[in-house]
């Protein structure tokens, strides 16, 4: 594999086994843990003016800190997007700054595609044929996406209840699409079963690949370097699998650690009540979850009701000093309309939980007057017209 400089290879966040770039496709081969792509810090020589010197053009402006250089990478400029200063957010919550880091402005209109351009480059280094993965919509759109640039045949899994968008652009982009009867479990055991059949595909699921969470880490980089390198007081997103809240709080730490910034954000997940097998865990003081029995949000990107990475999260959340918090779905949608009249931004259904829960985590006391909150839009609006719609009429509008 062509990688970068530091890059070492894949550490296993359980059993801290080692295992060589070329051999890390999945998890890890010893206890099947979580493999973190890992690197010799002391070979990176950057400072603040090494990343101000270069256009703000993509996410792979950070090489040095990732495992596959730009001119590898599967590439279509995925990041470098907007940080929105919204002051009459701001206002409402009675703090000092919110800001929106605005991923709706990706290439196929998500954050997804961050972790897939990573992932995919892993997967073209390995000279795959074929990749796969189950997917709650946005990510298997990406993913066939990135697939078709690198000229790799995508096979895509999705529940039933995914959005017409993605699954119209899987097929759109010539992925082999397999709508799944029933909810994101459903999708991810049809995609087990698929790679039992065919060893030979490349998976890029969600915390199988070691890759999808280190793209991802760059939405921390360029928020602080887009805030003058200050430090955001606090960052919420809406969590599902967590890849990136998980993401984030490794870039800050590596951010500290080389000396770039002096502290973390406080990392916040935003759930549904519907749903919120986090939140729960950190409300109970656990360090790891319990699946969440009947998950019912209309929230499907957040719906993930048994989040294999739980550990991870929680101890991020810990790690950084920041929490868990839940509202209901029509809290969720309100807040993604409110977003819109006041601010004009797009927020789609799902992501509008980080503004709804950034009010929660206000009238609670966990965001001071003087804080700069930095709230996550992990998806363009109009992926979820039908649902912003559809409770507009449901109140008379």
């Amino acid at each position: 594999m062509d990688t970068t400089a530091a890059f070492l290879g894949l550490t296993c966040v359980d059993c801290g086994s080692f295992v060589e770039p070329t051999d890390g496709h999945g998890r890890c081969p010893d206890c099947e843990g979580i493999l973190d792509p890992t690197y010799d810090y002391d070979a990176i020589d950057v400072d603040r003016e090494t990343f101000e010197d270069r256009p703000f053009d993509s996410m792979w402006r950070y090489e040095e800190l990732l495992p596959f250089s730009r001119e590898t990478a599967v590439s279509m400029d995925e990041g470098a997007t907007a940080l929105v200063e919204c002051p009459a957010l701001a206002e409402e919550l009675g703090v000092g700054r919110v800001l929106l880091k605005d991923e709706g402005r990706n290439p196929t209109g998500t954050f997804k595609d961050r972790g897939q351009s990573a992932a995919v480059t892993a997967a073209s280094q390995a000279d795959a044929a074929d990749l796969a993965l189950a997917s709650a919509g946005n990510a298997g759109q990406a993913a066939s996406a990135y697939a078709a640039r690198a000229g790799i045949d995508a096979h895509v899994f999705l529940p039933s209840r995914a959005g017409f968008t993605t699954k119209a652009m899987v097929n759109v982009h010539d992925g082999d699409l397999t709508v799944v009867e029933g909810r994101i479990g459903d999708a991810g055991a049809a995609f087990s079963d698929a790679m039992a059949e065919h060893p030979d595909w490349y998976p890029v699921q969600t915390f199988v690949t070691p890759y999808r969470h280190e793209g991802k880490k760059t939405m921390l980089y360029e928020t602080v370097e887009q805030l003058g390198w200050d430090v955001p007081d606090a960052v919420v997103y809406p969590t599902g699998g967590g890849v990136g809240l998980v993401g984030m709080h490794k870039a800050a730490c590596e951010f500290r650690d080389l000396g770039l910034i002096d502290d973390v954000p406080a990392m916040y997940a935003a759930q549904s009540t519907g749903c919120a097998p986090i939140v729960e865990a950190v409300e109970q003081g656990r360090d790891v979850h319990e699946a969440w029995e009947t998950p019912d949000t209309i929230c499907g990107g957040i719906e993930i009701p048994d989040p294999g990475a739980s550990p991870l999260i929680l101890d991020a959340i810990e790690e950084s000093g920041g929490g868990a918090v839940a509202t209901t779905d029509d809290e969720i949608l309100d807040a993604a309309i409110a977003v819109a009249v006041n601010e004009g931004l797009e927020m789609g259904a799902t992501c509008a939980a980080a503004a709804s829960g950034a009010w929660k985590l206000a009238e609670r006391g966990d965001l001071g007057e003087d804080d700069t909150v930095v709230l996550l839009n992990t998806g363009a609006g109009n992926k979820d017209d039908d649902v912003l719609r559809s409770h507009l009429m449901g109140q008379g509008i």
